[in-house]
C-alpha cells in the first residue's frame, strides 16, 4: 500500500493542462509524437516513447479498449480506438529532431501542442506527492498507459492486428500472481 505514479514532464506543460481541463472544449482525437529510440533491456514504447504515449493520455485520458501497431526501422505509429469511438494516435520517431508534441482535434477546431518548457512543472506535482502521499494521476490511468504500451508491442509481435486493453491486462494480472514477496 506505498502510494506511487509514474510520469513524464510531457504531462504538465500549461497548454496539455489547459486542454485536459476541457478549457478549449471536448477532445475528439489526438495525434501525439516523440523521439522513440530503442533500447534492448526495454519493451520498444518504454524507453522514450513512453513521453508521447503519456502526452496522449494526459490529452485521451482513460477509456482506451484497442491498439493498432504499424512499425518500421525509422517509425512506430500506434493507434488506440477509446470506448466511445474517438481515435488516438502515437508516432514515434528514431530521429528525434522532431521533438515532442500533439496535434489535438476539438469540437471547435485544432491546437498544436509543443510547450515543453523543462521539469519544474513535473518537479512541483512531485513535491506535493511527497508532501500528501496522493498520486498526481489516477493509478487506473497508469495502468491502462502501459497496458497501451504493451498492446502495441503485441500488435508488433502478431503482425500489426488490433489487439484488446483488456487481453493485456488479463495476461499482466497472471503473471503478477505469479510473484512472491519474500
Amino acid at each position: 500500500n506505498v502510494p506511487m505514479f509514474s510520469s513524464s514532464s510531457l504531462r504538465y506543460t500549461p497548454q496539455t493542462q489547459a486542454l485536459r481541463s476541457g478549457q478549449h472544449g471536448a477532445v475528439l482525437g489526438v495525434d501525439a509524437f516523440s523521439p522513440c529510440a530503442l533500447e534492448a533491456t526495454h519493451p520498444d514504447l518504454f524507453w522514450y516513447g513512453i513521453h508521447g504515449v503519456e502526452t496522449l493520455f494526459t490529452l485521451m485520458e482513460t477509456g482506451c479498449e484497442s491498439v493498432t501497431r504499424v512499425s518500421t526501422p525509422g517509425t512506430d505509429l500506434a493507434i488506440g480506438t477509446w470506448r466511445e469511438g474517438r481515435i488516438g494516435t502515437f508516432r514515434g520517431n528514431r530521429d528525434s529532431k522532431n521533438g515532442y508534441g500533439a496535434t489535438v482535434f476539438l469540437a471547435k477546431g485544432l491546437q498544436r501542442v509543443d510547450d515543453f518548457k523543462g521539469y519544474g512543472l513535473l518537479l512541483a506535482e512531485i513535491v506535493t506527492f511527497f508532501k500528501t502521499g496522493i498520486a498526481p494521476v489516477k493509478p487506473e490511468e497508469t495502468i491502462e498507459l502501459f497496458a497501451f504500451m504493451e498492446a502495441a508491442d503485441e500488435s508488433k509481435r502478431r503482425g500489426g492486428v488490433p489487439v484488446r486493453l483488456d487481453e493485456v491486462l488479463v495476461k499482466a494480472k497472471a503473471e503478477a500472481a505469479k510473484i512472491t514477496l519474500d
